[in-house]
């Protein structure tokens, strides 16, 4: 948590390998993140990592089990195991009846649930999430951290980044970051 401009989003960047520190060492899985080569970030980030924009980020032109499938279609999984995965995943989260419409066929709750759908194909360790409610109602807000916090009572890491602090409040554990620093960590 923390106020915009407080470095809340880099930090998930470097988390997850988007970026690298300028200082200091990063460890995931007891592994020195920062001595890998930039192809070897790329293939632990599409295996290990998951991320949820507040923009979905959804490829427009591409149908909702489209745009699950694509990780695993650059990742070179066999189509059968992906046909598979897309029909499970999108069961799942409640979108199997949507599995044929264009993100503009979809409402925002819908779009967000296909994004997170598509982040956790590749059974990530870590789910990196980023104001993933920021553009929802309350309501559908509501159903996609459900969807999260289900998601992270089943194994997977959740870091989030949020300016709610009713969202804050949820979470198991809090970092407040304030100017590029840890302000506080309960």
């Amino acid at each position: 948590m923390g106020p915009s401009g407080s470095g809340k989003s880099t930090l998930l960047n470097m988390i997850g390998l988007l970026d690298r520190p300028d200082s200091g060492i990063y460890l995931l899985e007891g592994e020195d993140m920062t001595t890998l080569s930039d192809g070897q970030q790329a293939s632990l980030r599409r295996h290990k990592i998951g991320f949820v924009f507040q923009f979905f980020h959804l490829v427009p032109r591409m149908s909702a089990a489209e745009n699950v499938e694509l990780p695993m279609m650059l990742a070179g999984i066999d189509s059968g195991e992906r046909r598979r995965r897309v029909g499970e995943t999108l069961e799942a989260f409640g979108m199997s009846n949507r599995a044929r419409h264009r993100p503009d066929q979809l409402s925002g709750g819908q779009r967000q649930r296909v994004a997170i759908a598509r982040a956790v194909v590749m059974q990530p360790r870590v789910l990196l999430a980023d104001e993933p409610t920021g553009n929802l109602d309350r309501v559908s807000g509501g159903e996609v951290i459900d969807i999260l916090e289900d998601l992270n009572h089943h194994g997977i890491t959740l870091i989030m980044v949020t300016h709610d602090p009713e969202l804050g409040k949820r979470a198991g554990r809090r970092i407040r970051m304030v100017d590029g620093r840890i302000e506080s960590d309960s």
